[in-house]
């Protein structure tokens, strides 16, 4: 890893938007500014929505070409490129304390970032001069989630800034026209959410599909609050700091995003 920091980094969970998150009028200025006020990591440890697979899976271990793992958009945002340097000395690392009875942990060192890594970080670092690391989400499930956090956590103490990149909400169904109609389920979603966290009521978060108002209406498949559970598990320590750095919709979809530390 390069870099000199020392500085215990905290850990983020955001929403990463789709391709277009480059075209919106206040985003990438919030994400960019949110990356100023951040130490300067030494590496990026990147859990998105976008990838599951099991065993536990890290690509992008070398500068490899982008996953553009969406269909229909203008070819522009099929031309973006974010050349990140590998993390190979990162992917030992994570290997090393992923490690034990029954855990394996594979290499896909063809497997680029993708968009729910790339986009998020061209406008927080967009010179793509910090090195990358893409691990894979090996299950849904938010407590086995939140176990692989609490072990990729010591991580922190040598600069290693863990994102969690999904979405607060996602219902494709429910987007809406503009980022100011909103379904009410979503409004009652975000809120629930942005109460639980502030409570720090962990139990509710991970049982959040019983718990959380119309959670199968904000999410009808849980991938994209999934990351979340990583999050929280690499800040576990530090949910006294837990705030929402970014909030408000897009599109219909929530989009709160919180730091942890």
């Amino acid at each position: 890893m390069t870099g000199t920091s020392s500085e215990r980094m905290p850990v983020l969970y955001l929403s990463h938007g789709a391709p277009p998150l480059a075209d919106h009028a206040r985003w990438p200025a919030e994400l960019a500014a949110w990356s100023r006020d951040l130490p300067r990591p030494t590496a990026i440890l990147m859990i998105s929505a976008h990838w599951e697979a099991a065993p536990i899976a890290l690509g992008a271990t070398t500068t490899v070409p982008l996953v553009y793992d969406f269909w229909g958009f203008p070819e522009r945002y099929y031309q973006v490129r974010y050349a990140a340097p590998g993390a190979q000395e990162l992917a030992e690392k994570v290997r090393n304390l992923l490690r034990g009875p029954g855990v394996t942990v594979a290499d896909v060192p063809d497997r680029g970032l993708d968009h729910g890594a790339y986009v998020p970080l061209k406008e927080m670092y967009p010179a793509a001069d910090v090195p990358v690391l893409q691990l894979s989400m090996p299950t849904l499930d938010p407590r086995a989630l939140m176990d692989i956090g609490r072990r990729l956590a010591p991580l922190r103490d040598e600069g290693v800034l863990i994102v969690g990149s999904g979405f607060f909400t996602h219902n494709l169904r429910a987007m809406t026209t503009d980022d100011e109609h909103v379904h009410a389920y979503t409004v009652e979603f975000d809120e629930w959410g942005r109460e639980a966290l502030a409570a720090r009521d962990l139990d509710a978060v991970l049982d959040f599909e019983h718990k959380a108002p119309a959670a199968g209406l904000a999410h009808p498949r849980t991938d994209h609050f999934a990351p979340l559970f990583v999050s929280l598990g690499a800040g576990e320590n530090d949910l006294d700091s837990l705030r929402t750095v970014i909030d408000g919709y897009w599109f219909g979809m929530a989009r709160r995003s919180i730091q942890l530390g």
